[in-house]
């Protein structure tokens, strides 16, 4: 059978595009390749047409996230006017980012499953570490200069994720709302006091 020009990559994406969500919805080790492929009406012989080998599409996955979040999050503090820092803030500690970790921050989801990868899939995710560290920095208020814009971005991106991460964990919706008001007024505070 002969598919039309671009078919396999268009494949090749629907399975990262799965992946990337099953992933960071269940975490890595609890989807198996077999159960992704019947996801996408694929079976697991036609993985390895596109794949060299789970962690290879874990790999892709991370990087695919961790560039999708934070395209997603740079267009809402570009569409914002005024202080890119507060919408930033606000969106990726938002009820809406809680709620649905399977389009969300790879670093909320993946960060300990990740540390444990192989050094390849580690890079990826260092590299879209550095990308969301990036648009921090552009968001900061001019006030903040030189190296202090890149270590604030860190200490802030550091606070977002943990806020989240544990908004997340909690089993009291309460509690996980005031986890998540908490996180964004010392974010917030953060920056501004800097």
């Amino acid at each position: 059978m002969r598919y039309e020009k671009g078919h396999k990559e268009q494949t090749r994406q629907k399975i990262i595009e799965a992946a990337s969500e099953r992933f960071r919805a269940d975490g890595i080790d609890a989807v198996g390749v077999v159960s992704l492929m019947n996801d996408v009406g694929l079976t697991q012989g036609g993985f390895y047409n596109h794949f060299g080998s789970k962690e290879d599409l874990v790999r892709e996955c991370v990087t695919n996230g961790a560039n999708a979040a934070a395209e997603r999050l740079a267009a809402k503090v570009a569409a914002s006017r005024g202080e890119g820092y507060r919408t930033l803030v606000n969106n990726y500690l938002s009820v809406d980012h809680r709620d649905h970790p399977e389009t969300g921050c790879v670093a909320a989801t993946l960060s300990s499953e990740v540390s444990r990868r192989p050094d390849e899939t580690r890079a990826a995710f260092t590299e879209g570490y550095g990308g969301m560290v990036e648009l921090i920095v552009s968001t900061l208020p001019d006030t903040v200069r030189g190296k202090r814009r890149r270590t604030l971005a860190m200490s802030v991106f550091a606070s977002l994720v943990g806020t989240l991460s544990l908004s997340r964990a909690v089993d009291d919706t309460d509690l996980s709302d005031e986890i998540l008001s908490l996180g964004r007024q010392s974010a917030l505070e953060l920056i501004e006091a800097a």
